[in-house]
């Protein structure tokens, strides 16, 4: 029996920590908070503090959190859930504070906030007071501590404040709205692709444009060929083979002249050689015939 009633006071303790407090219940013994606890249930935020286990609630009186009646039900869980600290403060703890510290609330966890919206302001000033104010840059420091309304160490604490903390542009942090950016982006990525897949085609078609002078080249190699074979043919009359040129293009002249005088060159080389042959051969048979006629005469006077 003692082991099982240990587990089940275990059990209890620990279902009693888990929901530890009632935000609403605690607000509810304090007539001057009706409003800002009526606010905490229509917005549904008493629901999300009340499965915390350690947190700090900054409270505004009736009279200062009358002045957010005139915004829609979304806003005004945007600034209450600024109103929710995520951690336990109390005022020996927050006395302890060197200066000042960014306090990280309810909102921030939202994914609403932008701008450091989900942030408080906390400055201990010189004289000792404790101000709050929001995050958000340039953000002045619009309320201070009142007093201590209830507290149940490290798990919470419901502190007042003079006025309610409204961050910059709160109103407008719509989550619809923060979701329609990427849908804009999307739309925008097509053109940037299309963009750089016409100048990529338009600069090949650039870059393939010295085609002509392809083709202008290979005129002049076809007028060298076909003016070699002309003075091939007609080596024997010069005259002839300047026919052609005159016939061709001022252009294709002066190739041509150029062609045709180290072709006549190349003709007139080989005709002394075969001269050149003949007074070799002629020189060795006349050298062969004297020796001939020096041999018969030695022999003949041998005999003698």
């Amino acid at each position: 029996m003692a082991p099982s009633s240990l587990i089940s006071l275990s059990f209890f303790l620990l279902v009693s920590s888990a929901t530890a407090f009632n935000i609403t219940k605690i607000l509810g013994t304090y007539p001057d908070f009706s409003s800002f606890n009526s606010y905490l249930t229509q917005t549904q935020l008493a629901t999300e503090i009340n499965k915390r286990q350690t947190i700090t609630v900054l409270v505004v009186a009736n009279s200062e959190v009358d002045s957010l009646s005139s915004q829609p039900i979304d806003v005004v869980k945007r600034v209450l859930s600024a109103h929710v600290v995520l951690d336990y403060f109390d005022i020996t703890k927050l006395q302890e504070m060197k200066k000042s510290s960014l306090l990280t609330t309810l909102f921030q966890s939202s994914g609403v906030a932008m701008n450091e919206q989900g942030f408080i302001n906390v400055t201990k000033t010189v004289s000792g007071e404790i101000e709050f104010g929001s995050a958000v840059k340039g953000a002045p420091l619009t309320s201070k501590l009142v007093k201590m309304v209830a507290a149940q160490p490290y798990n919470i604490s419901v502190l007042q404040i003079s006025s309610p903390i409204v961050p910059t542009g709160i109103e407008n942090a719509n989550p619809n709205s923060t979701a329609s950016p990427p849908h804009s982006a999307s739309p925008a990525t097509p053109p940037p692709s299309e963009g750089p897949a016409g100048p990529v085609a338009g600069s090949p078609k650039a870059s393939k444009a010295p085609a002509p002078t392809k083709a202008s080249p290979s005129a002049p190699s076809e007028s060298p060929s076909d003016s070699a074979d002309a003075p091939s043919d007609n080596a024997d009359v010069p005259s002839e083979a300047d026919a052609p040129d005159v016939s061709d293009s001022p252009l294709n002249s002066p190739p041509m002249a150029i062609a045709d005088e180290p072709a006549g060159d190349s003709d007139e080389s080989p005709a002394p050689s075969p001269p050149k042959t003949k007074s070799s051969s002629s020189a060795r048979v006349t050298l062969g015939g004297f020796v001939g006629i020096v041999i018969v005469a030695v022999s003949s006077l041998v005999a003698l």
